[in-house]
């Protein structure tokens, strides 16, 4: 039986931009999945998703018209139960046949059909019968309906089946919008499938003003796209009309010269998702408006316009934006000049914020964090601010002295009052970059104002750090204020809900220890910062740290380290997180050693002996008398130990830690032979500690780095 390719479309009224794409690609995979799981499509089928801003549609090629008949098996009962000692069939297992459809008008027969069959210790009987294989009618209205209930819908909304509002108990229909078309083509035959109160048919709806014909007919599957296109004036794929968009974006600055859009992948996507066939315009506004923080006119374009800002060479914003439109008009000035019009209000209003804001410094604005609520438990964000600068003065003190503190006091003190901006009140995501331009309005210093925008940073994964000493003691401050607070009153992330970022906050405090190689304890920190909150948490440090280190250990995962590496470095929990990956790499060399193996599984079983030695109350010092020394093999050990140790030592206080561990590859032959020939646990005490105690010293000394143990087999 040959194949055809099928084509399914739903159109309906405009669909939410955001989600669009994800829609379309749910909508196509589902059907697809459906077709393939009723046998009608196989893995030959090629999936082909369009979504436009009214329509969803699939094409799948390879679909057949009926899929094969396939052999079932099913298991009836064990034959003691089916069978009677005569062989005839019992009451219970005629009943089952029954219930299966099998003729029975010939029981003996019908039992002579049944396959005998080993099921454990026992045998059973078996139904062995041929099921017709799906229709494409019933599989494609199966496959439709499961492909509508699984759309990742954002929001449902109802609404009444068109010609029914006079009916005596009409219904009402929940979809992501109102359907009104439906379109299902197997080759060039309808496939008579029924959804959302529609009927399928040929024909759907092409652009809203620019189609050439109305209804747009589609002579077969194959050529959804381009009928769409040529009669329809709608580019129905998604990635096509994004290229397309992004070609005439390019294409329009180059002629300009000298500029180029602003690079915004989620605002390229939510523009795709708003028109059906792109025509990008080259707009401008007057220039007095420049003189207002680019970020503020940027975002305003963006978030309000979904326009296209255009920046100069040096990354500047001038007075010309792209607009993407929904028509190609002969003459465009009338939607160009709209579009102009439009934006104008939107920059006075950006421009009166900010001269507002500017009349009040940023320091008078700290009484006003009092009348804003942080946290219930937590207090206002004026307390807050108070912890934060406690914690960030301690910070700059031991990074940089008492100039470092005081500076970074004061950017703590004013990194929140921008909260109480008019504009920030409007652009919630301007925080910290319009408190850096009223810090320079009010003459703070440099370094100061950087430190107000930086704290924030790391925002998201990726993104920068702070830029200097300032920004990174007051961004550690904030967000181990945040995390401290937060797990002292049992606020903790579950699952995917993590509503005050807290994974995010503890990574952004990994990356400023690593990447700035901060010399500063990671446990200190968190126990400096629980003073700050006084009687209003819990101690919850323990829970914390294990939290920063289980991040830490999936970045270093991602990262491309082994699991294995991982745990041995973090077992020992460095506290100076920027040798971690120092440590890291040590390891790697060292389990590259031949010795190593052997060391590694040396060193996992002294690890035992002396926790069994601990879990007899003895106490195992690292203590060793050369008088109580009797095995040649203890005695080349201990020797061993005092000539390599010494080296190890030297190299690990160096931050040599590659070299530290390479040292110890010299151990292997007499820790080999001391386990040959040595009793640890002698009858005797005093040769027992002594032993326990040569074997705490060497253990003491393997695992500086890194946990050994972990490397073990």
């Amino acid at each position: 039986m040959t194949t055809k390719n099928l084509l399914v479309e739903l159109f309906v009224e405009e669909l939410p931009p955001k989600a669009l794409k994800k829609l379309g690609d749910a909508f196509a995979g589902v059907l697809a999945e459906q077709l393939k799981a009723q046998g009608l499509a196989n893995g030959e089928s090629q999936v082909t998703a369009y979504a436009s801003p009214r329509r969803l549609a699939a094409h799948i090629s390879h679909v057949w018209l009926k899929a094969d008949d396939k052999a079932v098996q099913q298991k009836l009962m064990p034959v003691a139960v089916g069978l009677d000692a005569a062989g005839n069939a019992t009451p219970a297992l005629l009943k089952k046949l029954q219930a299966l459809g099998a003729d029975l008008s010939d029981p003996a027969a019908a039992v002579a059909a049944l396959r005998r069959a080993p099921d454990g210790k026992a045998e059973a009987l078996f139904y062995d019968s041929l099921a017709n294989g799906a229709t494409l009618d019933t599989g494609l209205q199966k496959a439709l309906e499961e492909a509508i209930a699984k759309l990742p819908i954002p929001k449902v909304m109802s609404y009444q089946l068109q010609g029914d509002c006079a009916l005596p108990g009409w219904t009402s229909v929940n979809f992501v919008r109102p359907a009104h078309g439906l379109v299902a083509l197997h080759g060039s035959t309808v496939v008579p499938v029924k959804a959302l109160g529609l009927s399928a048919g040929n024909s759907t709806r092409g652009h809203r003003f620019e189609a050439a014909v109305d209804p747009v007919v589609l002579p077969d599957a194959d050529s959804y796209a381009a009928t769409l296109e040529i009669d329809g004036a709608v580019i129905a794929s998604f990635a096509q009309r994004r290229a397309e968009i992004a070609r005439q974006l390019a294409e329009a600055a180059e002629e300009i010269g000298g500029v180029r859009p602003v690079e915004d992948d989620a605002l390229l996507d939510e523009v795709t998702a708003l028109v059906e066939r792109p025509n990008v315009l080259v707009c401008e506004f007057e220039k007095e408006f420049l003189d207002v923080p680019q970020e503020c006119l940027i975002l305003t374009m963006k978030a309000n316009q979904k326009y296209f800002p255009l920046l100069d060479a040096a990354g500047k914003l001038t007075n010309q934006f792209l607009v993407v439109s929904n028509i190609s008009p002969v003459d465009a000035s009338a939607v160009i000049g709209g579009n102009e019009r439009v934006v104008r209000p939107r920059l006075a209003d950006a421009k009166f914020f900010f001269d507002q804001d500017r009349r009040k410094t940023l320091a008078s604005r700290v009484e006003g964090l009092g009348k804003v609520v942080y946290h219930n438990k937590l207090g206002s964000q004026c307390e807050r601010v108070e912890r934060v600068r406690a914690i960030a003065s301690a910070i700059g003190r031991q990074l940089g002295g008492d100039a470092l503190a005081a500076q970074a006091d004061q950017a703590a003190l004013l990194a929140k009052t921008d909260l109480v901006t008019d504009m920030v009140g409007e652009f919630p995501e301007l925080q910290g970059i319009m408190g850096r331009y009223y810090a320079l309005n009010d003459g703070l210093a440099l370094d100061v104002a950087d430190a107000i925008e930086d704290h924030y940073k790391p925002r998201f994964a990726g993104d920068e750090l702070p830029r200097n000493p300032v920004g990174v003691a007051v961004a550690l401050a904030d967000k181990l204020e945040t995390l401290v607070g937060m797990f002292g009153i049992g606020n903790l992330p579950t699952g995917d809900k993590d509503p005050f970022a807290l994974r995010r906050h503890a990574l952004g405090v990994i990356r400023m220890l690593v990447e700035k190689d901060l010399p500063l304890d990671v446990s200190a920190l968190v126990a400096a910062a629980a003073p700050a909150f006084s009687d209003k948490i819990n101690d919850a440090s323990a829970a914390l740290l294990d939290f920063i280190y289980d991040r830490l250990a999936g970045s270093l995962r991602e990262q491309g380290y082994s699991a294995q590496e991982v745990d041995a470095v973090l077992a020992l929990r460095p506290q100076r997180l920027g040798d971690v990956s120092k440590r890291l790499a040590a390891v790697r060399a060292f389990a590259a050693l031949p010795e190593a193996p052997a060391l590694a599984a040396a060193n996992k079983r002294i690890g035992n002996i002396l926790k069994k030695a601990g879990d007899a109350q003895q106490v195992v010092d690292a203590h060793v008398s050369e008088l109580l020394l009797q095995e040649p093999a203890e005695k080349a050990l201990y020797a061993a130990v005092q000539d390599v140790v010494p080296q190890a030592d030297a190299h690990f206080a160096a931050g040599r830690y590659a070299e530290s561990l390479q040292a110890l590859a010299a151990l292997r032959a007499p820790v080999d032979a001391f386990f040959d020939g040595v009793m640890v646990n002698a009858e005797q005490l005093d040769l027992r500690l002594n032993r326990q105690g040569l074997l705490k010293t060497l253990h003491l000394a393997m695992n500086r780095v890194a946990d050994l143990s972990r490397l073990a087999a």
